[in-house]
Order: structure tokens, then C-alpha cells, then sequence
């Protein structure tokens, strides 16, 4: 009871905080001449209390650690593959890429692809033996036969990178959709996200988390498809016939049908590309789905339905941004200025309004917050995790640790990480979420991935080699992005980049790969000597589906 009673101490003051802020931004809109949308703003509300019911649920049935992190393992393979599609068809997947297509055309079709195309690399590669050699998170894996402290020590640092970057694309869509909505000042509007987000995570662990994205995920791609179908009925169900018109109206004419008008030199276009379909394979919140099922059979299963939806849903992405494109672009109840009310990121919002009036405004505006939040949830569990399981347990008290100190140790890290996905979301409130969503693959792809496909599949590898290019890909990753013009230029104010290229993968991933294999070669130390001779046993485990996971504290 006494979980029960915090659950409801903290989130009705919530519940009577955000609706007076919303009720306000509401007023302040209306004066403004704008109407109010109060079908929205019941379905927010609707959501809002539905997923605080799952949480309060949720809370009654977390018991342990492995119910916090893993949801006890009780997920089937097609839940867990409904949750992992929720977790990926973020706000960059909905609004992002809709905006790119519906400002640059063909070219946004390469962030949807890059998406996609990682997960056979999932499927084949990674997801069996995840399941095999984890426990909670991805450290639990390259830490199997290599040293557990300094190898812990920088998984959780390249979580927590990842995390940070992939949180600011994820505030800035639900700061810009609620300012929108409701009238409310960004700000406000990102520290409701914040605060929603704490909630759900601290007290709902995994359990909630899951079905909060479960149940994103059915109404995102029913709300998806209703937009697209609208967009051609409208043309007859004929695509070239919306694509036709679409060229016509757009400002850039036939260059939307052609690369370069997004990414316009091959280096860039490569690099983006590798970040997105390696990324994906290094992002710890989806990695760590694959702890939630019972076996690897489930998380084969898992892959198969995640692809299966995430591939439907990006194609519906295409023709709502080009149905944005030919619907809100020509209306001038739509536009600002020299772009759309709210900025292009709310291209998909427009749209719903465009094909299905208020209320498939108020539905779709209440999806988006849902993606938002189950998006950010799943972020910040993996984030926590990194800080309770992979350092305070593991390598502060060398896994000798009660469960219950260590879930508390997650939940005080859930809300520092709330704060954080708070001030990064103000602070990068005018970049493309998309594109922000990119830098993180690419940081994930330099970081993590190289590490985790070595750990698994090349038997030389050694503690140095591993956390030494590691460390080299992530402080390359992370120094080149910040000395890129989506950074240097147009967050920090500076004239001129001094690197050229937005995408730093092309360079940081190979370079990771690069001292990992040098490193490691060179080691002949007798460490390194053992952690080869472990590899052997962690390959049969693997092959064999012997969970290894409660024993792999060397």
C-alpha cells in the first residue's frame, strides 16, 4: 500500500498541476483567436489517466529487480515485437520523418530505410545470443568473459550518451506538439512530459513501460493508416497521381523526387546511412527488450513481428508527408510565416486535421503524445539501468547488492535523467528530431555496436581492446557531432563548422573497429590470455540456448 499511496501522492498534484497549465494555455489560445480543440484535449487527458492506471497496476506487480528491469522475463515473443515497434516508431519515425518528407521529398525516405534495414542485423546476428548471454542490459553480454569493471564502466557510459541524445529529440516533439495543441508555453510543455515520464518509470518499472508502448503502438499504426488511406482516397488510390501533385505544389518542384535536396554529397549520405542501420543494432533501450521474453525463440519472434510492423508503418510515413505536402502546404490555416504553424515537425499533426477535422486531430495529437511518452519511458529504464545495474551493482559493490537497494538506486537515476531530458529539450528546441535521432544512431553505432558484435562473434578481443575502442568511437562520435553545423553552427551560434559533415559515423565507427582489433592484438597479457580462452565457452552457451546470465558475475 504504501507504493500505492506515493504512486497517487505524486501524480494526482500532477494530474491537477498539468491540467490548470493546460486549461490556461487553453484560455491563452482562444483569446488568441485560436479555437480550442477540446476533443484533444480529452483524449490527452484520457490518455494521461489511462497510462497512470497501468502504472498503478504495474507498481503492484514489480516485486524484484527482474520485474523492474525485465518485466520478469513474462513478455511473449508478439508483445514484446508490438512493444519494440512502440519503442521505435518514436516522434522522429511519426513527426520527423513526415517533416522531412513533407520540406526535402525522396530524400527523407533515408532516414526511414536506415531505420529499417538494422534489424536483420538484430534478427540474424544479435538477438538470440542476447537473450542467451544477458540479464538486464547490453553490458551484461560484452562483460560475459571480458573484465567486468572498467567493460561495465564504459557500457554505461555509452548508454547514457545515447540515452541523452535520443531524449532531446523525443522532449522536443512532445514540447513543440502540446505547445501547439494547448496553447502552453514550451517549456512548461516539455517539464509535463518530464514529470509524466519520472512517474511511469519510477513506479511502473518494465512491466509498465511495455504495455504503455503496446498500446502506443496499436493506436499509432491505426491512427497512421486512417491518414494515409484519407490521403489516397482523395486521389483515387493512386499514388503518382499524389506524388504528381505533390511536385506541382512544392516549392523545390522536381527535386523532391530526387536525392540531394536533404543530404546532398556521397559522404554524407554513406555516413548517414551506416549510422542509422548499425545504430540501431547499438541502442541500449532496444537492446534491452530482448531480456523481457523467456527464451531466444521469443526473441526471434520478437524481431520478426517489430520488423514487420516498423516496415508497415514507414511506408504509411512517406505518403503522410507527402499528403502534408499537397493538404497542408497549400492551406493557409496551416502556415506561419514561411513555414508551418508550430514548425514543420507538426507537418503529420496538420494533416490529421486536414483528412479527419477535430477529432482525428484530438486522436492523433493524443497517439503522438503516447509515442512520445512510451518512447521516453523505455529511454530513461535504459538509462537507469546503466546507473543501478551496470555501476552501482556491478561495479561499485562488485554485485554483492540487495535488490532493493539497487532498484532505488535506478529510480533516484530515473528522476536525474527526467531533469536532464528536460533541460536538453529546451535547449534544443528549434532542431529537426529527426535529424537529432540520427546523431544518436550514429553515437550508438560508434560506441556500442562495434563492441557488442565483437564481444559475441570475435574471440580476440580483450578487456583493452574493447573499452579502448570503445571509448575512441564514442569521444569521436560525440566530439565530430559537436563540431558539426547541426551543433557548432546552429545550437552554439558559431559562423563555421570545423567539421563538415552532420554524420560522423563514417569516420568514428571504423575507427572503433579499428582500435578494438589493434588494441586487442597487441594485448598478450595474461588477462587477455583468459578472456580469450572464455570465448569458447560463451559461443557454446550461446549456440546451445543455455541462459547463462545469473552466472555471469566473474
Amino acid at each position: 500500500m504504501s507504493r500505492i499511496a506515493r504512486i497517487l501522492s505524486l501524480a494526482l498534484p500532477l494530474a491537477l498541476a498539468a491540467g490548470s497549465a493546460l486549461a490556461a494555455g487553453a484560455l491563452e489560445g482562444q483569446a488568441e483567436k485560436q479555437a480550442t480543440n477540446w476533443s484533444a484535449i480529452g483524449m490527452f487527458f484520457a490518455f494521461v489517466a489511462g497510462t497512470l492506471g497501468i502504472t498503478f497496476w504495474a507498481a503492484s506487480k514489480t516485486k524484484s529487480a527482474s520485474d523492474y528491469y525485465t518485466a520478469g522475463g513474462g513478455i511473449s515473443g508478439f508483445q514484446n515485437g508490438l512493444a519494440i515497434a512502440g519503442d521505435y516508431m518514436s516522434a522522429a519515425s511519426f513527426l520527423g520523418i513526415s517533416a522531412l518528407v513533407f520540406t526535402s521529398g525522396f530524400d527523407g525516405l533515408i532516414y526511414s530505410i536506415g531505420f529499417l534495414v538494422g534489424w536483420p542485423i538484430i534478427m540474424f546476428l544479435m538477438a538470440e545470443r542476447l537473450r542467451n548471454l544477458g540479464r538486464y542490459t547490453f553490458a551484461d553480454v560484452v562483460s560475459y568473459r571480458l573484465g567486468r569493471t572498467p567493460v561495465r564502466t564504459f557500457s554505461a557510459t555509452g548508454t547514457l550518451t545515447v540515452v541523452a541524445f535520443y531524449l532531446i529529440a523525443q522532449m522536443v516533439g512532445a514540447g513543440q506538439l502540446i505547445k501547439l495543441l494547448f496553447g502552453l508555453e514550451y517549456t512548461y510543455a516539455v517539464m509535463i512530459v518530464g514529470v509524466l515520464m519520472i512517474l511511469y518509470v519510477t513506479f511502473g518499472g518494465m512491466l509498465a513501460t511495455t504495455w504503455v508502448q503496446i498500446i502506443k503502438a496499436v493506436l499509432l499504426l491505426g491512427g497512421a493508416s486512417f491518414m494515409a488511406l484519407m490521403v489516397l482516397v482523395k486521389f483515387g488510390f493512386n499514388p503518382e497521381a499524389l506524388f504528381a501533385k505533390g511536385v506541382e505544389v512544392h516549392a523545390k518542384h522536381n527535386a523532391i523526387m530526387g536525392p540531394g535536396a536533404l543530404v546532398s554529397d556521397p559522404v554524407s549520405a554513406v555516413s548517414l546511412g551506416l549510422a542509422l542501420m548499425f545504430g540501431t543494432a547499438g541502442l541500449p533501450h532496444i537492446l534491452m527488450r530482448f531480456f523481457t521474453v523467456a527464451d531466444a525463440k521469443e526473441a526471434r519472434k520478437s524481431v520478426f513481428w517489430a520488423t514487420t510492423f516498423i516496415g508497415y508503418f514507414y511506408i504509411l510515413t512517406f505518403i503522410i508527408g507527402f499528403g502534408a505536402i499537397v493538404l497542408v502546404g497549400t492551406n493557409p490555416s496551416y502556415l506561419q510565416g514561411a513555414g508551418l504553424r508550430g514548425g514543420n515537425n507538426m507537418a503529420a499533426i496538420h494533416l490529421a486535421h486536414a483528412v479527419g477535422g477535430d477529432v482525428m486531430l484530438g486522436f492523433i495529437s493524443a497517439v503522438a503524445f503516447a509515442t512520445i511518452l512510451a518512447v521516453v519511458a523505455g529511454l530513461t529504464l535504459a538509462g537507469a539501468s546503466a546507473v543501478s545495474h551496470d555501476l552501482y551493482a556491478q561495479v561499485i559493490c562488485k554485485g554483492k547488492v540487495d535488490e532493493a537497494k539497487e532498484i532505488r538506486v535506478s529510480k533516484m537515476a530515473t528522476v536525474a535523467l527526467g531533469v536532464l531530458a528536460i533541460l536538453l529539450g529546451i535547449a534544443f528546441e528549434k532542431q529537426n528530431i529527426a535529424f537529432m535521432v540520427g546523431l544518436a544512431f550514429a553515437i550508438a553505432a560508434s560506441a556500442n555496436f562495434p563492441i557488442i558484435i565483437l564481444s559475441m562473434y570475435w574471440s580476440k578481443l580483450t578487456t583493452r581492446g574493447a573499452v579502448t575502442g570503445g571509448a575512441v568511437g564514442l569521444a569521436t562520435a560525440v566530439v565530430l557531432t559537436t563540431l558539426s553545423p547541426a551543433i557548432w553552427v546552429k545550437v552554439i551560434g558559431f559562423s563555421t563548422a570545423i567539421f563538415p559533415y552532420d554524420a560522423p559515423a563514417i569516420f568514428s565507427m571504423p575507427l572503433a573497429f579499428f582500435v578494438s582489433w589493434l588494441v586487442s592484438v597487441m594485448d598478450n597479457s595474461a588477462q587477455a590470455v583468459e578472456e580469450r580462452s572464455r570465448f569458447e565457452n560463451q559461443f557454446v552457451c550461446s549456440q546451445i540456448g543455455l541462459d547463462v546470465a545469473p552466472a555471469a558475475k566473474h
